[in-house]
């Protein structure tokens, strides 16, 4: 199949943030771009963990769009966080 495209998408940069992208995958590179973490530090088996309690707990509402501010159970969960862990009073619905 042959795929044809309007002539201005000749025209088109290249994304700035792809190229980046490639070159982190390069053998020896340390990138210090933000959305970047070491993979070392992923806890897959936790995320799977997390995953699986929010469905089971919250079902697809936990997977729908919701407002700007986000999942407002998941909100209150990180306010909770924050005053036990910290002392600090965080307001779920104020911002």
């Amino acid at each position: 199949m042959e795929f044809r495209y309007a002539s201005r998408m000749e025209q088109t940069h290249r994304s700035f943030i792809r190229e980046i992208l490639k070159v982190t995958e390069q053998p020896g590179v340390i990138s210090f771009a933000g959305g970047l973490p070491n993979p070392d530090c992923f806890d897959p088996a936790g995320i799977r963990d997390a995953a699986v309690a929010v469905l089971d707990e919250q079902g697809a509402s936990a997977l729908q769009y919701a407002t700007t501010e986000g999942f407002l159970p998941l909100r209150s969960w990180i306010a909770d966080r924050y005053r036990r862990r910290l002392g600090l009073e965080v307001s779920p619905t104020r911002f």
